[in-house]
């Protein structure tokens, strides 16, 4: 294990005694953090943008947060963080593409303020007991960071493109799409449980399907480029 991970695997396996929260819950707390993380944006240029760049990559950065041993709290707080630190490093114009993509770039920002928030928890311990705990990790065990962001960059990539499509379609049509594509019910079944045609239902995964995949694209897109300016 490369040492730059080291921490992580520290509390990795921290169980949690508190149920994680809901979905609604977690949207509810994301769209807490994200108004106080605009105040703390204040009049930045591009507003907007970081605005979209917060609900395309908090449930990213919350998850690994979470999945390293990290307690809610601490998670929302790495959320925090890791876009300022973004925001701020991107008005520097820090970010050089030719030195790695962007989904390394936040990854390495993530791992960072992962790594404060278990130093902030621990100051009170020696600097030599907290080297001493990191120099004796296991090899063999833990998690594989790199594939653990890997798999939950993709996952939040199908995420933050259904939310975006969800913005821009009809609330009827997503919800067609919903029942028929993403919950796998057959063009009959939403039929009869929507009341709606079946010309209705196949046109709805038409044009949600296309929006779908536009949308994909443009966040695949993000993997290598800053973000900047929001999609049209």
């Amino acid at each position: 294990m490369r040492k730059k991970y080291a921490s992580l695997y520290v509390h990795m396996h921290t169980p949690s005694t508190n149920p994680p929260p809901t979905d609604g819950e977690l949207e509810q707390l994301a769209a807490r953090t994200r108004r106080s993380l605009i105040m703390r944006l204040g009049d930045w240029r591009d507003q907007r943008s970081w605005d979209e760049f917060y609900r395309t990559y908090w449930r990213l950065i919350y998850s690994v947060a979470i999945q390293a041993g990290l307690r809610e709290d601490e998670a929302w707080d790495v959320v925090q963080e890791t876009i300022l630190t973004i925001a701020k490093q991107s008005l520097k114009g820090s970010y050089d593409p030719e030195r790695g993509s962007f989904k390394m770039w936040l990854w390495n920002v993530t791992r960072w303020r992962i790594n404060d928030q278990f130093r902030h928890r621990n100051k009170n311990k020696t600097t030599e007991d907290s080297h001493a705990v990191l120099e004796n990790i296991a090899d063999a065990g833990g998690t594989d960071f790199d594939a653990l962001w890997e798999r939950e960059w993709q996952e939040n990539l199908m995420k933050a493109a259904l939310e975006r499509v969800k913005m821009k379609v009809a609330p009827k049509q997503f919800q067609i799409f919903d029942y028929n594509v993403l919950r796998g019910m057959s063009a009959n079944e939403v039929r009869q449980k929507l009341g709606v045609s079946i010309a209705q239902v196949y046109l709805a995964k038409h044009r949600v399907g296309g929006a779908l995949k536009k949308e994909i694209g443009y966040l695949r897109a993000q993997e290598n480029s800053e973000p900047s300016q929001p999609a049209e």
